[in-house]
């Protein structure tokens, strides 16, 4: 018997339920305050119930799992298309029941709450790192108003900023000083704060044996891989290495018609966070490039092309060697194509 599908549109306060009776073609639209979803659902049979993915839809889809249904996420993107008229709670439920028919949509994973945990440190910890980089950056400036130049980077900056405001004869008067003085406790305490939630990500890195895979690639760190692996969730949720790629937007926009297409640049679509550290490990491992590397793909895609290109077309295939790694369950081998070309040319003799 064909499940019943359902398009849940959810939201803070009021939840929009849209279905069709597959029987006699009914439309049941209904309107659920919060504490009424959980026992609307309870008493409904196992159906499909397909949601957009936005806040709190991880939780929801987790809590009506536990209920027997099967739960879907879709990205909001691919349900916009599908709202007819002007947007309202019942509209946009329609529309997620609508999308769902599609025979070729794409669902996001739904992720255990140890992953969107680690998800939320990451999240906390970038936001920790904008306020550490604005009060570093405020302090720089004010204190060269006064004639006082610090060197780059907080570290070297810190030591030079409280010797210059515990001088007697210095020129940052009096009445800023203090304030200063609480400036310079502010980044100390900010960083402390960022160091404790590293140390959070690497236990739980160490834990996993997925991130302990995928770190064996060159420029995947703890970050990255603690990332991916909470950010995929399901591997298998993307049919390939590519698909997970553009969903990072690591792969060229294109424009044609009539036979004729245009590649452009990166789409820069979907996860922004996991895209920039990729790209800034494949940066390191550029700059650490061996001469001996030369003759590799990509010591030979880096003499031809600029170093920006050459850094996002090695971020492109961390990405798929990293869902290579975690949809087959395999460990990162070096030189896995060498390897693989050399068994097929000896089974072949």
């Amino acid at each position: 018997m064909k499940r019943t599908t359902i398009g849940l549109d959810i939201a803070k306060r009021v939840f929009q339920v849209h279905a069709v009776d597959h029987e006699t073609g009914e439309v049941v639209r209904r309107q659920l305050k919060r504490a009424e979803v959980l026992e609307y659902f309870a008493q409904l049979p196992a159906a499909l119930v397909v949601m957009e993915s936005c806040g709190t839809a991880q939780h929801w889809a987790r809590e009506l799992t536990k209920l027997g249904h099967e739960v879907k996420l879709i990205a909001a993107q691919f349900v916009r298309p599908f709202v007819k008229t002007n947007k309202n709670d019942a509209a946009d439920a329609q529309a997620i029941w609508t999308a769902a028919q599609q025979p070729e949509m794409r669902f996001v994973a739904i992720k255990t709450p140890e992953q969107q945990a680690i998800l939320a440190l990451h999240a906390i910890r970038q936001r920790l790192m904008k306020n550490r980089t604005a009060y570093v950056n405020q302090l720089h400036g004010l204190m060269a108003e006064f004639g006082v130049c610090l060197p780059r980077g907080w570290r070297a900056m810190l030591p030079q900023a409280v010797a210059a405001l515990g001088e007697e004869e210095s020129p940052i008067p009096g009445v800023l000083r203090t304030e200063l003085q609480r400036q310079i406790e502010r980044i100390k305490e900010v960083s402390a704060q960022m160091t404790d939630v590293e140390r959070q990500i690497g236990c739980w890195k160490r834990k996993e044996r997925e991130c302990e895979r995928i770190a064996a690639i060159p420029g995947v760190g703890p970050l990255t891989a603690t990332a991916a692996v909470a950010t995929i969730g399901d591997a298998r949720t993307f049919k390939s290495g590519r698909q997970f790629a553009a969903y990072l937007g690591l792969v060229p926009r294109h424009s044609g018609t009539g036979g004729r297409v245009q590649l452009l640049g990166i789409s820069k679509r979907g996860d922004t966070y996991l895209r920039t550290l990729l790209i800034h490990g494949a940066r390191g491992v550029l700059s650490r490039m061996e001469p001996a590397a030369k003759n590799t793909w990509l010591g030979r895609l880096a003499s031809r092309r600029p170093n920006n290109v050459a850094t996002v077309a090695l971020a492109n295939k961390m990405a798929r060697q990293i869902w290579a790694l975690m949809a087959y369950r395999r460990t990162y081998e070096p030189n896995y194509a060498t390897v693989a070309t050399a068994t097929v040319a000896k089974e072949s003799t």
